[in-house]
């Protein structure tokens, strides 16, 4: 990879990171919060995820929604996420409108209207989102529950959508501590990416964000999970399912570590794509699963790999994990081979290549890696740590990590019609 790539910080604390790339006539500014549902204690959960909604309910200069409604009304594209490891917010804009996305982030990083009436809107707002996505959809409660089951400490064992319960309970100066503690500029990130003039930029950033005063540190959560020495299991009914279903988890180190990539090797040859290990024995060959996706939560702190099945009518769960766990044992005995090395680099590789082609892509990457590990230019060097990866290497995590001391099993039972 070859994307040039400049690091700033203003007098404020805040981060910069610009991309240029004049492929297309647009631009993309991502702007990173240091803070996600991993940094909320215990009877505040939600609260990250909620300023992922606040942070649309205007500010000094810009009326409530009046963010999306001026993006949208230049051609550009607008959003935010919350995980449990940060809250970001982007744009995407034709090159020309660089200033306004700026101006829109910085005039909310300085004067959002954390009042009363905004909070309460996105307090309902947020739990009719729970009811949506977890309350109402089959199996979607298992993915909650999955975490609190494996997880001990609090950073990771709750939700990043957070208790109702707490929300309800949390008081409109709460919420205004929040975002004096997380939302200041010496803990935010802006990575820009696309078509501009970098010292141009930069003019811009500190123009808009320069005068926004500094906040005191914010307090970090102990981001720690002891050893599990023996294997975790629960069976949970959900009335919404008609299949039965099951989560496998195994903790596995941070991502960026050194066994993160041959992990992320090995998920790859059992449950990516079709011609997978798991997706043609339990699919095409035993017909007994309906689908399968293995993957890595990719966290900042302890890292889970987790195998995730709904079963087809008749096969039981048991017998679905017991043919999951033979085909581990297969690669924790003998191995993979060198076709599967081979075509899961491959995959890899070009997950990667094609996944910053845009100059949104590039801006979200480039920030998270800034966030999360302190230098932007450390994404340039990931295809070489997969490249190096070997098949002793691939044998050496299964046998380390898949075990079942290390194992953590939640069946999912469908209630009869």
């Amino acid at each position: 990879l070859n994307l040039p790539i400049e690091q700033h910080r203003l007098e404020n604390g805040l981060r910069v990171v610009l991309c240029e790339d004049h492929a297309a006539p647009t631009v993309a500014v991502a702007v990173y919060y240091d803070v996600g549902s991993r940094d909320e204690p215990p009877g505040r959960t939600g609260f990250a995820h909620l300023f992922e909604h606040m942070m649309f309910e205007g500010s000094r200069n810009v009326p409530k929604f009046g963010h999306i409604q001026f993006v949208q009304r230049v051609g550009g594209v607008v959003n935010g996420t919350t995980s449990g490891d940060r809250t970001n917010y982007f744009e995407q804009v034709p090159s020309n409108y660089l200033s306004l996305a700026l101006w829109l982030e910085a005039d909310r990083m300085r004067s959002l209207h954390v009042t009363q009436e905004n909070f309460e809107n996105q307090r309902q707002t947020v739990k009719e989102e729970r009811r949506q996505s977890y309350d109402n959809r089959p199996y979607a409660k298992a993915f909650l529950r999955m975490n609190e089951l494996a997880y001990e400490n609090f950073a990771y064992k709750h939700s990043t959508i957070g208790e109702m319960a707490d929300l309800d309970a949390a008081p409109i100066e709460a919420v205004q501590q929040f975002f004096r503690t997380y939302y200041a500029p010496n803990n935010a990130l802006v990575s820009i990416a696309g078509d501009f003039v970098p010292a141009e930029a930069l003019a811009l950033v500190k123009e808009h964000f320069g005068d926004i005063p500094r906040g005191s540190e914010p307090p970090r959560s102990e981001i720690v999970e002891p050893p599990q020495t023996a294997e975790k299991s629960e069976a949970m009914d959900d009335p919404l399912a008609r299949l039965p279903a099951f989560f496998l988890a195994w903790h596995i180190p941070p991502s960026r570590s050194a066994d993160a990539y041959p992990l992320e090797v090995l998920s790859t040859i059992l449950g990516d794509g079709k011609s997978s290990r798991l997706y043609r024995k339990l699919v095409d060959e035993k017909k007994v699963a309906n689908s399968i996706s293995i993957d890595r939560d990719d966290r900042r702190g302890p890292d889970l790999f987790n195998v995730w099945a709904i079963c087809n009518e008749g096969a039981a769960a048991t017998e679905v994990r017991d043919l999951v766990l033979a085909e581990i044992d297969a690669i924790r005995a003998g191995g993979a081979t060198e076709r599967e090395l081979e075509k899961a680099k491959n995959r890899i590789r070009a997950r990667f290549t094609f996944g910053l082609q845009g100059s949104l892509s590039k801006a979200l990457r480039l920030a998270e890696y800034a966030v999360y590990w302190g230098d932007p230019a450390l994404l340039l060097a990931e295809p070489d740590r997969y490249q190096r990866v070997t098949l002793d290497d691939v044998k050496r995590v299964a046998a380390q990590y898949l075990d079942a001391k290390n194992r953590t099993y939640l069946e999912i039972v469908p209630k009869a019609e």
